[in-house]
Formats: C-alpha cells, sequence, structure tokens
C-alpha cells in the first residue's frame, strides 16, 4: 500500500528551552530532530510522499530537501493537521509528531499492515504506571491498567475517512487531544491498536535526547 507521511512539525517547543522550534535542534551527528523523524519514511519505498507541517522559511533554511514539501501550522495541532491534509495526495495518510525520531521500521510495517484490512489505525504502548483519576486534589478512583494503552504516532488513516471528520470538527468547532480521536467522535470505524516500542517516545525536555 501507497501512503502520504504528515510530519507535524508547527510546535515551539517551549519545554526544551532552546527559543526556537525544537525540531531543528541538530543532533551530535550534526543532522536535527526533524531530519532524523523523516528518514524513516524516506527509506521506505511504500511512502510515496512527505509533507511537513512546519513554518517553510525555517524549514529551508534548516533543511535542504527537495523531496519534502513545507506547509504553514496553524494555531492548534489540529489546524495544523488540516493544513497538510489538504496537500495528501495519497488514499492512505500517517501523521505523526515532527519530534518523534525514533520510530523504527518494524513498527511502521506493523501499521502498514493493519492498514490493509482496516480504515484507521494507531501505533500504542501498554501503560507501564498505574494511573490515578484526580478530582480536586484528590484520587477519585484507579482504572484497571490492563485496559489502558499509551497513543503515540504514526495515527493511520484512509484519507478520504479522516478528511470528512476534519470538516465536521472544524463546522462544529470541535478540537481533539489526537487525530484519532476526530474518527472517534465522528465516524463509525473501528480504530486497530498495533502495538509499537517505548523507544519511540517525543521529544519534550532536554533528557530526552540520546
Amino acid at each position: 500500500m501507497q501512503y502520504s507521511a504528515l510530519i507535524v512539525a508547527a510546535g515551539s517547543g517551549s519545554r526544551m528551552g532552546l527559543g526556537y522550534n525544537k525540531v531543528y535542534y541538530r543532533c551530535a551527528d550534526g543532522r536535527t530532530i526533524l531530519e532524523h523523524t523523516i528518514e524513516v519514511f524516506r527509506r521506505d519505498r511504500d511512502c510515496v510522499q512527505i509533507i511537513a507541517v512546519s513554518d517553510p522559511q525555517d524549514f529551508h533554511e534548516h533543511i535542504k530537501s527537495a523531496d519534502v514539501t513545507a506547509v504553514p501550522g496553524g494555531s492548534t495541532r489540529q489546524e495544523s493537521v488540516s493544513h497538510g491534509l489538504a496537500e495528501v495526495a495519497a488514499d492512505y495518510v500517517f501523521i505523526h509528531d515532527g519530534a518523534r525520531p525514533y520510530l523504527d521500521q518494524a513498527s511502521l510495517d506493523a501499521m502498514k499492515k493493519a492498514l490493509q484490512t482496516e480504515d484507521a489505525a494507531c501505533l500504542m504502548v501498554k501503560v507501564k504506571d498505574t494511573i490515578k483519576q484526580v478530582e480536586d486534589g484528590y484520587i477519585a478512583s484507579t482504572p484497571d491498567r490492563s485496559k489502558l494503552w499509551a497513543a503515540q504516532t504514526p495515527q493511520a488513516f484512509r484519507t478520504s475517512l479522516l478528511k470528512e471528520c476534519m470538516k465536521a470538527a472544524e463546522t462544529e468547532g470541535w478540537t481533539g487531544t489526537d487525530d484519532c480521536s476526530l474518527a472517534e467522535r465522528y465516524s463509525a470505524v473501528r480504530i486497530k491498536v498495533v502495538e509499537g516500542s517505548y523507544g519511540n517516545y517525543k521529544i519534550t525536555t532536554p533528557e530526552d535526547l540520546r
């Protein structure tokens, strides 16, 4: 199956304390975080288009890449995804965080396999810690950890499905916490869980760099 990779990289990354978008931080090998993120998709023969949602001027200043289309971001992550989605050419789209550079090929292959029979899939890992629901500063309940998973990216969809859900959300003025929440709210499609790797974490603070 062929797909477009939509990489969301428009955030400010204030918790990194860099004073600029963290995806343009240069790692020890001289490449930016975003370049590392893009690489796994560039190597994958099924990826026919790469879209980076990030300020085009910043993108071209830091990254010399003719095979990636840079699209301006929006005021929210969802709006940024919407901007990128308008440029998607393939029947399937994989939406991935620009600051999540450790995605491995095995996880990507597992997502592609899931989309052979599904219209939507989400890369996830089982929650390790006990989670507490807190209300007014006190523990209110303890959910069953065996049923809790943490969502990662990529989150992948049949492109037409996500566009329909995005349009419905924009009409209603509703903003979700991730891309899957759109499909959960505005479609009857079941989203396939694909177990990923704990190594596929998002760089948020300087301690996350390796």
